[in-house]
């Protein structure tokens, strides 16, 4: 499973009650209101757990969470640097 199709997976089963259709790696899901301001917490969370990497609080922004392709690249970027759960 990439990285995207994870985080496709865990949205739609905390937001969306698993349905995952027309949730795609490009979808504006901030600007959808599929996750809020303090779901963004949450997710987080599910990140720094699942692929082991912690995401420094500068990294929270709107720009790396706006669709699940920039939450990849955000976790892929962290892996890069090292930035992994110690």
């Amino acid at each position: 499973m990439t990285t995207e199709e994870s985080i496709i997976n865990y949205i739609a089963d905390v937001w969306l009650d698993g349905d995952t259709e027309g949730l795609d790696a490009q979808l504006p899901i901030t600007e959808l209101n599929i996750i809020d301001s303090a779901g963004i917490f949450d997710l987080v969370h599910y990140l720094q757990s699942d692929f082991r990497v912690t995401v420094p609080l500068q990294e929270i922004s709107p720009a790396n969470f706006r669709t699940v392709d920039s939450i990849a690249a955000l976790v892929e970027r962290l892996r890069a640097k090292g930035e992994s759960v110690r």
